[in-house]
């Protein structure tokens, strides 16, 4: 199993990365970080208080994470996905059937806590999208706005915060020699990506 790692700030392009990369290589799995946000009580009383607690690592579950990764590095028939409800801030779960198809089988981890969890990043194939602030708070806006039913004001306080503790904590993931920036929407840097990733996928 080949882990590809996907970072980047709030709107950098992250899941429309992974969702291109996971139609090219059919045998990719794909686990969303976003997806397995806490949703108890301790959680929910640190966010009247604390603002920015979704944007920190805190407010993710990462046994249940941990638990998903191990599963398939196991090679475990029925996998637990988490889905986050960002509306209701409740979280589900499902089992789905996953066909392994050897070494060569690319698991794409993507989120903006991607690069901050227990794994051997020297390991991975690490990627971090990158883009213009002022393009990704557009699409922060656009998001929040449809998905969460967040004002105009609260998304650009949360998204200026998001912002600035990404590139706060992201500083020791940079000097990781397997390391690839790209914007994701340019096509030469996304091409050359899918031919490494293919070179890669051929030597395994």
């Amino acid at each position: 199993m080949i882990i590809i790692v996907i970072t980047g700030p709030s709107g950098s392009g992250k899941t429309y990365l992974s969702n291109k990369l996971n139609k090219l290589f059919d045998n990719s799995i794909v686990i969303k970080t976003d997806s397995y946000y806490r949703d108890n009580i301790f959680i929910r009383l640190l966010s009247i208080f604390f603002y920015d607690i979704y944007d920190r690592p805190l407010s993710i579950n990462k046994k249940e994470l941990k638990n998903a990764l191990t599963a398939i590095h196991n090679k475990d028939k029925l996998i637990t996905f988490y889905q986050y409800d960002f509306k209701r801030k409740q979280s589900s779960y499902s089992k789905k059937s996953i066909k392994y198809k050897g070494e060569n089988q690319f698991l794409i981890l993507e989120g903006i806590f991607a690069h901050r969890l227990d794994l051997n990043y020297q390991e991975t194939i690490n990627i971090i999208c990158e883009e213009r602030k002022d393009i990704c708070f557009k699409r922060r806006l656009i998001r929040d706005k449809y998905e969460r039913n967040r004002k105009t004001s609260e998304v650009k306080r949360r998204f200026t915060r998001s912002w600035d503790l990404f590139y706060k904590n992201v500083r020791g993931y940079l000097d990781i020699d397997r390391k690839i920036s790209l914007n994701p929407v340019d096509k030469i840097s996304y091409d050359k990506l899918v031919d490494y990733l293919q070179n890669i996928s051929k030597k395994k």
